[in-house]
């Protein structure tokens, strides 16, 4: 060894070093020593991304449902800022219907119609089929009854293609849109069609929201929130009832209210929801919609949103809708709010009705 240059000497250790990891290799691989935090927590991860994934709705449209009204879904501006994704994901899967009919439902709205058709079962399990939205064909060029009447008829006519009876054909006007001159025109043009017009109330509109979106499971810890245009709905089921209350909507700016009175009424009405359930919140709604979409997984169902903080809007709708957003973050202290891509109140009305 003495006889050894300082090169030689060298070259020895680096050969004990590689054969002392090729040792430690082998061990790792064979499970006797363990690969480390940083890797498990990244198998975790891809897990849930893939679990997430396999949560993706099935509407034919790429955007889904949960818009609230019509007018939300065809106003959104997508100005909402892609932040940084802090939220976990949301793996539940709802139970598919068996053996299920089509049903199908329209939103009537001022400029334009949503139409959503649903299977469903007699326990009323669901799964979206078919989703459009913002069809106003409907309303261009129909200056007459007669013209009305016949659009209606291409557009239930398209419907009935799709394969649901005509009985199940449900028109719904949201409270939002009951006094538009367009909307009571198609009203009264429907009724010569013999179709029945249902008209909801902002409580209503709660309720049924509330059908749609609260999983079973969930009933005893969530709550449901549905910032429309022109109201928000906080809703809940107790004692098996179901409470809904409002408050402002995202266009609020439009009467010019600022935004602290509205922060502190908002904040007034969201802490009626019993503190029990309070660790989840399924959101929906047209701004809502915008703070999932920068966020959302390929085509998965449920999108958490993040803290209302980590978003930047321009958009004064969207900045209306984060204010009212944040009253209800911080007045409850939910930290998981879950927005739901296939939900809205009209199926929640679909889903009210007898099988």
């Amino acid at each position: 060894m003495q006889r050894l240059t300082v090169f030689g000497r060298l070259i020895i250790i680096v050969l004990i070093i590689a054969g002392l990891y090729g040792i430690f290799r082998v061990l790792q691989n064979q499970g006797i020593i363990g690969k480390g935090d940083k890797t498990a927590q990244t198998e975790t991860t891809s897990s849930d991304n893939a679990g997430s994934q396999s949560n993706a709705g099935s509407a034919s449209n790429e955007e889904g449902t949960g818009t609230g009204t019509g007018s939300d879904a065809t106003a959104s501006t997508g100005d909402a800022a892609a932040p940084a994704t802090t939220a976990s994901a949301f793996t539940y899967t709802p139970p598919a219907p068996e053996n299920g009919k089509l049903k199908g439902v329209v939103e009537m709205g001022a400029s334009g119609f949503n139409s959503f058709i649903i299977r469903v079962d007699p326990q009323k399990r669901w799964k979206l089929e078919k989703a459009e939205f913002g069809n106003s064909l409907v309303l261009e060029n129909m200056a007459s009854d007669d013209d009305i009447r016949a659009g209606l008829k291409r557009y239930i006519g398209s419907m009935l293609d799709f394969g649901v009876n005509g009985k199940e054909i449900h028109f719904v006007v949201s409270s939002g849109a009951a006094k538009a001159e367009s909307t009571v025109k198609i009203t009264r043009a429907l009724k010569s069609l013999n179709y029945v017009v249902n008209q909801v109330t902002p409580e209503q509109e709660g309720v049924l929201g509330l059908r749609s979106v609260l999983p079973q499971e969930y009933e005893d810890k969530a709550f449901v929130v549905d910032i429309g245009s022109g109201n928000t709905k906080i809703s809940w089921k107790e004692g098996g009832r179901l409470q809904s209350v409002e408050t402002y909507g995202s266009k609020y700016f439009q009467n010019n209210t600022d935004d602290k009175t509205v922060y502190n009424e908002v904040i007034d009405k969201a802490k009626q929801v019993p503190s029990g359930k309070r660790q989840t919140c399924f959101i929906i709604g047209g701004v809502p919609f915008e703070l999932a979409k920068p966020i959302r997984k390929d085509k998965e169902r449920y999108t958490v949103l993040n803290d209302p903080d980590e978003y930047k809007l321009e958009n004064a709708k969207s900045k209306a809708g984060l204010n009212i957003y944040k009253a209800i973050h911080d007045a409850t202290g939910t930290n998981q709010f879950i927005f739901d891509w296939d939900a809205n109140f009209t199926i929640g009305f679909l889903l009210d009705l007898p099988y």
